[in-house]
């Protein structure tokens, strides 16, 4: 692998402790909706995917007018409604401080859109520590690695010198199209027997592990 020049970190489940918000939030949109309530396991299955391929997944028979109102509930559930708490990881902060420190650049994947990704921004006060981020809105949705081509054109690094960092197939499978190294983690949505089909560098269980992965 050459040098790591850029480390790409997937948001939710990766970087904040959001799965459990996200869960609920649509199983309560569902049931708002008066559509058939999505089992957890399923909507797990679906975080890091825009909401237009999750929603094909979960709900595949809800129309046009439907799937508008399980859009508009699931939004006011996660902001407004829901309170289940959505912390950062343990170390997440200083795991970017560290690789910042050492003149990595940082950058974000999401499948949130840019309002959701600014909202955890301003929350968070982490905006300072990443070069540029890309959202749901702003992209094809992931496993397509648009995301990260986008991301590394924008800051003209290759994709063998950066590492993408997820918590699920969806964040694997875009860098494994581009030969981009990845590293999963598994404290997010998908278990550790999915990562791995994926030939990720490791499988770590704290952020605070990727300093010394990414600068031995």
């Amino acid at each position: 692998m050459s040098a790591v020049k850029l480390v790409i970190f997937d948001w939710d489940g990766t970087v904040m402790d959001s799965v459990g918000r996200i869960v609920s939030s649509m199983r309560a949109a569902a049931a708002l909706t008066a559509l058939e309530v999505p089992s957890h396991d399923a909507v797990k299955q679906i975080i890091g995917l825009s909401l237009d391929p999750a929603f094909d997944q979960l709900f595949p028979t809800a129309n046009k007018a439907q799937r508008q109102q399980i859009f508009e509930h699931y939004r006011d559930q996660y902001v407004l409604h829901d309170t289940t708490p959505t912390p950062l990881f343990a170390g997440a902060e200083a795991t970017l401080k560290q690789l910042a420190e050492q003149n990595i650049l940082l950058a974000v994947a999401t499948g949130k859109a840019r309002k959701g990704l600014d909202r955890m921004f301003a929350e968070t006060g982490l905006a300072p520590y990443f070069a540029t981020s890309r959202c749901a809105d702003e992209a094809q949705s992931k496993p397509h690695p648009d995301m990260l081509k986008q991301i590394i054109t924008e800051l003209g690094v290759n994709a063998e010198q950066a590492i993408m960092v997820g918590d699920t197939s969806h964040d694997l499978k875009m860098a494994q199209a581009i030969n981009m190294p990845r590293v999963g983690v598994s404290h997010g949505a998908h278990p550790v027997s999915v990562l791995a089909q994926y030939q990720p560098l490791a499988i770590i269980d704290r952020l605070p592990e990727l300093t010394s992965l990414v600068l031995q």
